[in-house]
């Protein structure tokens, strides 16, 4: 769980040049606190509306209170803070974007989780494979990338077996037949699975 939460600080409500304030956490510890995002068009924020959504069918699953969490093409770090706030132990956040690394580092001083949320600038794909290649896990595994990526087949096929995924795409995204898929919704332009990772044999 989260304590100690600060009072916010001013600049909280004042993004820093190049950023917006407009999004915030939707429940949880943190409900309501305002989050910064990258302006542009490299980052696809996840709208308050679908976070929630998503968010509750996770908790359903039991699947966020304790995780440790790959929040994957983390932009302004939304998906994996709201992780944080409802209950997850710790996030690795992942992000490749000079604006977007910016943001999500303020957002997470702004909100006091440096002690929960490790910071690692990279290519998603490069560090799950890696962490593969290590026989590391994560609990629950957060795929949000940027508009017109086409690399789920590389991508899914690194995800850690046993991890609760969530997958959210301007498209239909195909996953491995062995994964067992819990829901998949579309929300507007948006389509969300949830799914937990099987090794390729496995029974779902």
């Amino acid at each position: 769980m989260v304590v100690g939460i600060a009072t916010p600080r001013p600049y909280a409500e004042r993004a820093r040049k190049g950023h917006t304030v407009d999004m915030r956490v939707v429940s949880g510890d943190l409900g309501g606190r305002r989050l910064v995002t990258p302006d542009g068009n490299d980052t696809r924020p996840t709208s308050d509306r679908v976070r929630e959504a998503m968010f509750n069918s996770l908790f359903s699953l039991d699947a966020i209170e304790g995780a440790r969490v790959l929040d994957a093409f983390a932009g302004s770090g939304a998906l994996g803070i709201e992780a944080l706030s409802r209950g997850a132990l710790h996030v690795t956040f992942v992000e490749s974007g000079r604006d977007a690394l910016v943001a999500l580092r303020e957002n997470l001083e702004t909100l006091q989780l440096g002690a929960q949320g490790r910071v690692m600038p990279g290519d998603a794909l490069v560090h799950l494979e890696r962490i593969a290649a290590e026989g590391s896990h994560y609990d629950l595994v957060l795929l949000d990338p940027p508009y017109g990526f086409d690399q789920w087949d590389e991508l899914l096929a690194a995800v850690p077996v046993g991890a609760r995924v969530v997958i959210e795409s301007d498209r239909e995204v195909v996953v491995p037949d062995s994964w067992e898929v819990h829901r998949r919704k579309r929300y507007g332009g948006s389509v969300v699975v949830l799914a937990t990772a099987s090794a390729q044999g496995e029974t779902p």
